[in-house]
């Protein structure tokens, strides 16, 4: 293939266009409104495990992020009264390349006034089956899929036990914490043996991969967060929360997340949550490209791209 050309069929292309108008048709039938978001941000994502893209600031801001969501922008748009919203549109992300990650990707991303994470994946489920088509769902708490498929209680396993499991996964030792180690046996044992043909949500994660969902107690009394994943073939579609609405543990999590990046926090964010308020809400970004992916039957992201990140 010539450097010029696109890394992706026209065939391809048009199917994106056809996805990209059944997702306008499905939030248009349920009265969500369409937004725009900036693509430039003065402050970049809080989150120590994605890394922004940073750019060169201008007008008299030293330095500018393209932004790794719209989540912050759309939440300060809640803030101020909008309802509900839908954002589909390019996000970035560095560091992220290879069969499933370009660092410039689509991403779909909603947020439903009054619904909590529950309520949200059956949502996110009825979109999956417009995109995908009807195949069996079912639902797991975290602690239900680490037991069922690693043989493992994350909530009571000691550090080494499941730093142990970790490393016979990986093949090798890595300077991870115990988030890191789970988050390996996750990938590595649990999305492995996750039946295909369905639509898989785990929820209820341990509260210590909260970010910016609430946290509260199962059945048992473990400290979980709410939110949740999905899964089809193997492979995450989407990632979603019951929105932390309570400012000063926003600014808390911001401060603990900060303190290990040396990011600036988003003070605009903080703000708008401390004198708009952000309405009770849940909220679900979904990779787009992936869904190109499963509907094609591709193997690469780039064979759903116009032109991937070597072809830009």
């Amino acid at each position: 293939m010539s450097n010029w050309q696109p890394t992706a069929s026209i065939e391809t292309l048009k199917a994106r266009a056809e996805v990209n108008a059944q997702i306008r048709d499905f939030f248009q039938q349920l009265d969500v409104m369409e937004v725009e978001t900036p693509l430039l941000n003065s402050a970049p994502v809080a989150d120590p495990n994605i890394d922004p893209v940073e750019v060169y600031g201008t007008a008299g801001i030293d330095k500018l992020y393209l932004h790794t969501s719209p989540e912050y922008s759309m939440k300060r748009l809640l803030c101020a009264g909008s309802g509900d919203i839908y954002s589909l549109g390019k996000v970035f992300r560095a560091g992220e390349a290879g069969g499933r990650h370009n660092p410039e990707f689509t991403m779909l991303e909603w947020y439903r006034l009054g619904f909590d994470h529950f309520e949200l994946m059956q949502e996110v489920a009825d979109l999956l089956v417009e995109l995908l088509g009807d195949y069996p769902q079912q639902s797991l708490s975290y602690l239900s899929a680490m037991v069922r498929y690693a043989q493992l209680d994350p909530f009571t396993a000691t550090d080494e036990a499941i730093k142990a499991k970790g490393i016979k996964l990986a093949g090798c030792d890595l300077e991870l914490n115990r988030d890191g180690w789970l988050d390996i046996i996750m990938s590595h044992q649990v999305e492995k043996n996750l039946p295909a043909e369905q639509f898989t949500f785990i929820h209820s994660y341990p509260a210590s991969q909260a970010a910016l969902a609430k946290v509260n107690l199962d059945e048992n009394g473990n400290k979980i967060a709410e939110r949740f994943e999905v899964y089809f073939h193997g492979i995450e579609l989407a990632n979603g929360y019951h929105e932390l609405t309570d400012v000063v543990e926003q600014k808390q999590r911001f401060g603990i997340e900060m303190s290990a990046t040396g990011r600036p926090q988003n003070v605009q964010l903080l703000s708008a949550m401390s004198e708009g308020g952000l309405p009770e809400c849940a909220g679900v970004a979904m990779g787009i490209d992936r869904i190109l992916m499963l509907q094609s039957g591709r193997s690469n992201i780039s064979e759903v791209l116009s032109f991937d990140f070597q072809h830009c």
